[in-house]
């Protein structure tokens, strides 16, 4: 059965959404409800301890917001956070206690846990990422089909989530590497990692890693050219594939995702 209820995937002590999200059974039925409640708890700060610079943003005193940042609201930045140079925050965004929102990064309807880090040009669109979750330099979040159709979260059942516009729910301590795309409707589960240049799409269970899918450039090239196909396997071999794989074309064309159960 598939661990993806709001319990499964979060510590809601975590976030000051915690009402919220504890009146939702799967995260995606909260994901229209993240502009009211920021407004909600916006209303309830401490303007002792929080800046009002407009109606709909509240940003904590003990942040850090570089000058060139661009913040729309309803939006909510906690406290001691970092919002670097070049971040843009367009709106219904909850932003946590301890958080980094990183240079050049892009967020819009989600919410960050505390403790989250999106340090260096994320984009996080109609998302939620759990306490301490991380996301590599490039790593984003796809939030819409190609086909424009209803966002369908793909695990060992189908859910219907009935949204057209919907990223990734990424647990507690989930940890996305560098330059990794996250399709529409994928799901991390807590303490679960994925490598670098990973393409994900369903629900990835809790405690395991994924090694994404890689030689696709390779094998893209092999119809067209012999030795363009040689030379793109050597490189990616080189440089992403297993030790087994090196020198091996037809081992990196083929090589497919594998998940893999951490062991401590």
């Amino acid at each position: 059965m598939d661990a993806i209820k709001i319990h499964d995937l979060f510590d809601l002590t975590h976030t000051r959404a915690e009402k919220m999200l504890a009146a939702c059974e799967y995260p995606w039925e909260a994901l229209s409800q993240i502009g009211e409640t920021v407004l909600e708890i916006g209303r309830t700060l401490d303007l002792g301890a929080y800046d009002h610079p407009a109606a709909d943003v509240w940003i904590a005193k003990s942040a850090t917001v570089a000058a060139t940042a661009s913040i729309t609201g309803p939006c909510v930045i906690g406290e001691k956070t970092e919002v670097r140079p070049g971040a843009f925050i367009r709106g219904n965004v909850l932003v946590g206690d301890g958080a980094v929102v990183g240079n050049s990064c892009e967020l819009k309807n989600c919410i960050l846990f505390d403790g989250v880090q999106t340090p260096h040009y994320n984009y996080v669109g109609d998302s939620i990422l759990g306490y301490k979750a991380h996301m590599g330099a490039g790593a984003v979040t796809s939030n819409v089909k190609g086909d424009k159709k209803n966002v369908v979260v793909h695990g060992e059942a189908d859910y219907e989530t009935g949204r057209k516009k919907f990223g990734a729910m990424l647990g507690d301590f989930a940890e996305i590497g560098c330059n990794s795309v996250l399709n529409p409707g994928t799901i991390i589960g807590r303490d679960s990692q994925v490598y670098p240049l990973s393409c994900v799409r369903g629900v990835v269970k809790a405690r395991h890693i994924v090694k994404g899918e890689r030689g696709t450039f390779a094998k893209a090239f092999a119809e067209n050219s012999p030795f363009i196909n040689f030379a793109f396997a050597m490189f990616f071999s080189s440089c992403y594939s297993p030790p087994s794989a090196l020198y091996s074309s037809s081992a990196v064309a083929s090589w497919s995702g594998q998940l893999v159960p951490l062991r401590h």
